[in-house]
């Protein structure tokens, strides 16, 4: 599955996930795809957050049994309200 990495910046991107691996070890995920492969949950989500960064996007972040424990906005988010 390709990422929407090319859109316009305008554009909002997909979350990025910081989920377990199915074998061993923690991916960074974005669109289904494994961007990045990582031995421990702490490394997987130092990457996981520096792409959802530069995507300026959400990190959701994932627990062993894959639910979603937390996330992180590091985009625009046009719900925010003061």
């Amino acid at each position: 599955m390709a990422n929407n990495k090319g859109n316009a910046p305008h554009e909002k991107q997909s979350p990025v996930h910081t989920m377990p691996n199915k074998e061993v070890g923690w991916d960074t995920v974005q669109d289904g795809e494994i961007l990045n492969h990582k031995d421990t949950k702490a490394d997987a989500m130092a990457v996981s957050r520096d792409e959802a960064i530069k995507d300026k996007t959400e990190h959701k972040i994932h627990k062993l049994d894959g639910t979603i424990t937390g996330s992180k906005s590091y985009g625009n988010d046009p719900n925010y309200q003061k």
